[in-house]
């Protein structure tokens, strides 16, 4: 058996054992568990590095090896519909009917040829190792043969012969050159409006890796304290935001070990801030977060309402992301209670709260530069599973919060059917409301639109793509 190999190859070419490529294997790892058990790459990954530090060890898997894992899993990741095109043009068969882990490794392939700067001998010969590694021999000649095909054009090259003319349709030349998919493309344009640059600013965005960002939990941290750490800057918009430039490991960051400062999205903060200063008639001593898993906003609010004296109820359905709001709020210097209650069957009598947030669950297209993936899971058919949740929590908060308080309604996307089209359809059936002009509760940020409510966008402010429209009860 021993000899085998020779057998089997051409007089006078040695055998060369494939190269066994801790950082490769690592991202095939990760991309497996992402197609197989529908995981997310930034809840998959960060084990799959530690366990391999512990086997190779700090020394020969140092931080350029994670740093290289990572670019490998979200750029292909990413870029996966342009790279699905481009394969799908060197096959002599449709996409479908390639094993899902010989796709895997062609993507990797593919990404390192056409999106870093990995030069092409190194990029072919690393794919076919690692594809002869956990693939076979047989199917590794498949791979190389596809690769050589792929190296003959960079990628502009390649989507010129790929993407249709924006001219004869715009949608799918841009869902190609930026890789969304084409309802996706379509559903952003119409929430953003405007022309080509506008749209073409978005979906880039949407393929840039974003910053970390931290936020310092008033009465707990501070942004001075923040920015002490090394590749530290401040945020852009909030006065509790700080931004890690690329390698700053929130981890190291003792405020956040902690739990006196946490990661943040800078649009999250804001939609927490603004519901804070929003007026409201009366007392102001009881607020409620009645969507609050897994408990960013949560641990804002409750700092914020610590420092007026007022106390935070932090409600959410499902127990185990009850315990990370827990976790989030422990240690927080005013009064709070965390409860695991489904917010459309609320645990707490009508009218009892001056201030209300309800940050629905979404489609998530908002925060597609964080989970790449989800971009090719979602199907325009979700809309109608979340639509009548949406509603539903709307409804809940508008009747939890007493007249002359004040509800906030946000969600993590930016499609109209889940946004405006939500707030207008059940405003409808609370007719004593009013909606208040948000924007001069966002001091400083620009281009927030003609109101009252607000979209952020990755390409314009450099957050995640939040809603939020305010609301107060009148009668």
């Amino acid at each position: 058996m021993s000899d085998q190999p020779h057998r089997s190859r051409k007089p006078g070419k040695p055998y060369r054992r494939p190269q066994k490529d801790p950082v490769r294997l690592l991202a095939f790892e990760a991309l497996r568990a992402v197609d197989e058990r529908d995981a997310y790459a930034n809840l998959v990954l960060p084990p799959l590095l530690r366990k391999a530090r512990e086997k190779e060890g700090p020394d020969k898997f140092d931080g350029r090896d994670a740093a290289l894992a990572t670019e490998l899993v979200y750029g292909t990741l990413r870029r996966q519909g342009t790279y699905d095109a481009v394969i799908s043009a060197c096959v002599d068969r449709p996409l479908r009917e390639v094993d899902p882990p010989v796709l895997d490794v062609l993507s990797l392939g593919v990404h390192q040829l056409l999106g870093t700067r990995i030069p092409t001998h190194a990029a072919v010969s690393a794919t076919v190792d690692l594809a002869r590694v956990v693939l076979g021999d047989g199917r590794a000649k498949f791979v190389n043969a596809v690769l050589r095909k792929v190296a003959a054009h960079d990628l502009d090259e390649w989507i010129e012969r790929v993407a249709p003319p924006y001219e004869d349709d715009p949608e799918d030349h841009l869902a190609v050159v930026h890789s969304h998919p084409r309802w996706v493309v379509s559903a952003l344009w119409d929430s953003l409006g405007g022309g080509r640059a506008g749209i073409e600013d978005l979906l880039a965005a949407d393929n840039e890796r974003p910053e970390v960002t931290l936020v310092a939990r008033p009465g707990r941290a501070t942004t001075e304290e923040l920015l002490r750490e090394e590749a530290a800057v401040a945020g852009r918009w909030s006065p509790y935001a700080v931004r890690l430039s690329e390698g700053g490991e929130p981890g190291a960051v003792d405020a956040v070990r902690e739990g006196r400062a946490g990661v943040q999205d800078e649009g999250s903060q804001l939609v927490a801030l603004a519901l804070a200063a929003a007026p409201v008639d009366g007392s102001d001593a009881l607020w409620l977060d009645g969507c609050a898993g897994p408990g960013g906003k949560a641990a804002l609010l409750a700092a914020l309402a610590a420092e007026r004296g007022a106390a935070l109820l932090a409600s959410e359905k499902q127990p185990h992301r009850a315990g990370l709001v827990a976790k989030a709020l422990a240690g927080n210097p005013g009064p709070y209670q965390v409860i695991a209650a489904d917010g459309t069957r609320p645990a707490w009598r009508p009218g009892s709260f001056d201030r209300v947030l309800m940050d629905v669950p979404c489609t998530g297209l908002g925060a597609l530069r964080r989970r790449p993936e989800a971009r090719w899971r979602r199907r325009p058919e979700d809309l109608d599973g979340f639509g009548p949740l949406q509603r539903g929590l709307l409804r809940t908060a508008l009747d939890s919060v007493r007249v002359g308080g004040v509800v906030g309604y946000a969600t993590c996307s930016p499609h109209l059917a889940e946004t405006r089209a939500v707030v207008s359809d059940v405003l409808k059936q609370y007719p004593e409301t009013e909606l208040i002009d948000a924007r001069p509760l966002l001091p400083g940020v620009p281009a927030l639109g003609d109101g009252p409510d607000v979209q952020l966008w990755p390409h314009l402010h450099g957050t995640d793509a939040m809603y939020l429209a305010l609301i107060r009860k009148t009668g």
